[in-house]
């Protein structure tokens, strides 16, 4: 058998071999030189590429601070709230996903899509905010590429309209925009949180990397406020505002002892868990913006300044004959010749002639100084948004005409807060303490404006302002003593007065014996009838302050009459 014979390889064969086998050797090299590369030399600037691509540093947003009456009862609240947000160059990218999500948020499509279509440079862009989890949750589950849910907070008021004005509301991004949400917004806003997190490819949180910083929640704030009596005076002032279809009204009640107040509501309302509802004629504080002349709710501080000029007291007598009195050139009457009365029948019969002879028999000095200290002309606050100063007139300017209106309450103006804190200090046997919308531990010290003996004279003058035969006998209050005045004005427009329109005013103390509870009742433009403060404000007052001296535990001061003590008994 012969064998088969192996011819040699030529020399061309031999090169293309060891040419590949160098080709191969140097893609071998290249590959070992690029993997240390990118792992020793490139890897900080590759690892930041990557970071940027799929690393995210996010808001971790801090929740507003709660706000709470006196006994903890929330008054508002922040709770959580999902936003929906999108990338719009991601949400362009297909036909059809703006059409779906404008389906699904029950908005206009061409308007979503012209809003997304001019933000094309931005990453971040909302479409819908502070929904609740449920539906922004429904609308994640369709998931549209290039749409996110971003979590917020949103401000919660369980009372509603009873602390509407007071409390005021937050904008869209949980800021302060009235009331007491905008006076302590520092206080109450948080410092947001923030963390860094890796997302996917469509935005998508995966992993939680690191905390760079723990997000701040805001503190919480305790008002003065108490929502049983809070709720007490919104009930009984809204029923006169719709009985007297008055166009608004104000009640406010201060704790005489501390300052506090306890509580302030106006009508009309507004519920500020509706933003349909964020209108300025609705949400304005009107006991504390608006202003007013108080009419012959001003008496006892004229009174007050006569008592303290030493020429005047308890016993004095004024003759009021012949039931009128000029002054240059005006004519000023009371209802009736009284002919000579005390000081008490004075104010329990409001009249204009015996105030006239009282405060034009006193200095203008002594009278503004008096006015002035009790309050009147001065902020009663430290900064409750849009607060009115109210007018008090140098007393350089004054002339006898200007003396005998501001005795009857015109020619000046105030607040109902105003007025309300000047009772108080009445009632507080003249030590002025300043106006808290914060819980107090301790009553502050005060300031004295007028002698306690003189105020306790002054209370018991008050007094015949509520008995029968007095300008409001529908302010007493069964079991309790008050002492309090009327006030009735012409309403100011543009520098005159509107004919047949009035405010109605009540103020006062109560128990008058040792107060503890002062309040101011304002019923603007009454026009169902009944426009004497006596008639229409002096009522919200007996059935307010009544039944806050019996929450309160404060002991009655004088006997029931007979019926109710029986029945009183009865319950024992």
């Amino acid at each position: 058998m012969k064998s088969r014979r192996v011819q040699p390889r030529s020399p061309a064969y031999r090169w293309r071999a060891y040419f590949l086998l160098g080709v191969l050797a140097l893609l071998g090299l290249g590959l070992i030189a690029r993997a240390v590369d990118l792992q020793l030399v490139d890897y900080t600037f590759l690892s930041g590429q990557g970071d940027a691509r799929f690393t995210r540093v996010v808001t971790v947003p801090a929740h507003r601070g709660v706000i709470t009456d006196r006994y903890g009862e929330p008054l508002a609240v922040s709770t959580p709230v999902d936003s929906v947000w999108v990338n719009p160059s991601q949400i362009m990218d297909g036909e059809t996903r703006v059409a779906r999500l404008a389906h699904a948020l029950h908005q206009n499509e061409p308007t979503l899509l012209r809003d997304i279509d001019s933000n094309l440079k931005l990453d971040f862009l909302y479409v819908a905010r502070q929904l609740p989890p449920p539906r922004a949750l429904a609308i994640k589950a369709l998931g549209i590429p290039g749409v996110y849910l971003a979590r917020e907070y949103r401000r919660y008021y369980p009372a509603g309209e009873v602390t509407g004005q007071l409390i005021g509301f937050t904008n869209i991004n949980d800021q302060g925009r009235a009331g007491l949400e905008l006076a302590y917004n520092s206080w109450l806003t948080g410092i947001d949180g923030e963390k860094r997190v890796i997302e996917d490819r469509y935005g998508r949180i995966v992993q939680d990397v690191d905390s760079i910083r723990t997000a701040r929640p805001g503190r919480d704030l305790v008002l003065s406020i108490d929502m049983r009596i809070q709720y007490l005076a919104y009930r009984a002032l809204k029923a006169q505002v719709e009985a007297q279809r008055a166009r608004s009204g104000s009640m406010v009640v201060i704790d005489v002892d501390t300052g506090e107040v306890l509580a302030m509501v106006d009508q009309p309302g507004f519920n500020p868990n509706d933003r349909s509802q964020l209108l300025p004629n609705l949400y304005r504080n009107r006991a504390v913006t608006d202003t007013f002349e108080p009419g012959s709710s001003i008496k006892p501080f004229f009174i007050a300044a006569a008592l303290m000029s030493g020429r005047y007291n308890s016993h004095s007598v004024i003759d009021t004959s012949p039931g009128y009195i000029k002054v240059d050139g005006h004519v000023f009457r009371d209802e009736q010749d009284l002919g000579p009365i005390g000081i008490y029948t004075v104010l329990a019969k409001s009249s204009n002639v015996g105030m006239a002879h009282i405060s034009l028999s006193l200095p203008p000095a002594l009278i503004w100084h008096t006015l002035h200290r009790f309050g009147f002309g001065e902020f009663a606050t430290e900064g409750y948004p849009g607060e009115t100063q109210g007018v008090l007139l140098p007393y350089k300017d004054w002339r006898p005409i200007r003396i005998v209106t501001m005795s009857h309450g015109y020619g000046m103006s105030v607040t109902a807060l105003q007025l309300a804190h000047a009772y108080a200090t009445l009632g507080a046997l003249g030590v002025e303490r300043p106006v808290s919308f914060l819980r107090v531990t301790a009553p502050p010290p005060g300031e004295r404006v007028m002698p306690a003996k003189l105020c306790r004279e002054l209370l018991q003058l008050m007094r015949g302002v509520v008995r029968p035969g007095g300008t409001a006998p529908h302010g007493a209050i069964p079991g309790y003593t008050v002492a309090g005045k009327t006030g009735t004005s012409w309403e100011a427009d543009g520098g005159s007065y509107r004919e047949h329109h009035f405010n109605a005013v009540f103020a006062g103390v109560a128990p008058a014996s040792a107060p503890r509870l002062a309040a101011v009742v304002v019923l603007r433009d009454p026009t169902a009838g009944l426009y004497y403060g006596g008639d229409v404000s002096a009522p919200v007052f007996a059935t307010v302050i009544g039944r806050a001296l019996r929450l309160m535990a404060v002991a009655p001061d004088k006997p029931l009459p007979q019926p109710q003590a029986l029945q009183v008994a009865a319950l024992r």
